[in-house]
């Protein structure tokens, strides 16, 4: 029986990717400095400051969402958004031991 492919890989690999991926895009980069800058939930706010239109956003906010990067909350057509501070400090250990362990290369 064959595998998938990530499953050939430890928890804390496909988990690293996943956040990575999910900041693979610089608009969602900028959305995630918007959040943290605003330090509290943003509700329709985010589209203004963006230029992008706003399926467009959403669709952004969608994958941020699906990552656990953001936590949110809607309310028929008013949405907020907050950084997920949990998952924000598991992936700073996930990327701290990552650097860790591949920055002792002596190569080159």
């Amino acid at each position: 029986m064959a595998i998938h492919k990530k499953e050939a890989f430890g928890q804390e690999e496909q988990e690293l990717a996943e956040l990575a991926k999910a900041l693979s895009h610089p608009a969602r980069i900028a959305i995630l400095k918007e959040l943290a800058k605003r330090q509290s939930c943003v509700c329709g706010e985010i589209v203004e400051v963006m230029p992008l239109a706003q399926s467009t956003v959403s669709q952004h906010l969608k994958e941020l969402l699906a990552a656990g990067l953001i936590q949110g909350s809607v309310e028929g057509a008013k949405s907020c958004y907050c950084i997920h501070p949990k998952t924000f400090r598991r992936f700073e250990k996930l990327l701290g031991t990552f650097f860790t362990v591949t920055g002792k290369s002596q190569c080159c």
